[in-house]
């Protein structure tokens, strides 16, 4: 028997290996993007006085909690029943 003396193809023909290569490189530019969104984009601090800021919320919610039995009058009287008599 005679050796094979078929040359293959440089690595960087081949499909698969971009398809292998293709997954951690996608990664690494989705963390490069990532941390420059962090960096643009920092969180902003919280009020100093943000229990102050939760109570005057509370207090408005508790308002308008009061509208409700109004509110819920309205939409009966605008929906139309199902079974007109």
């Amino acid at each position: 028997m005679t050796p094979s003396t078929d040359r293959s193809a440089p690595w960087w023909s081949h499909g698969y290996v971009w398809l292998v290569i293709a997954g951690p490189a996608a990664v690494i530019v989705a963390g490069f993007v990532t941390l420059w969104l962090a960096v643009r984009t920092p969180d902003p601090v919280v009020d100093a006085d943000y229990y102050r800021r939760g109570i005057e919320i509370n207090k408005t919610l508790a308002r308008e909690k009061s509208l409700l039995p109004a509110l819920q009058g309205r939409n009966h009287a605008a929906t139309p029943t199902a079974d007109p008599q």
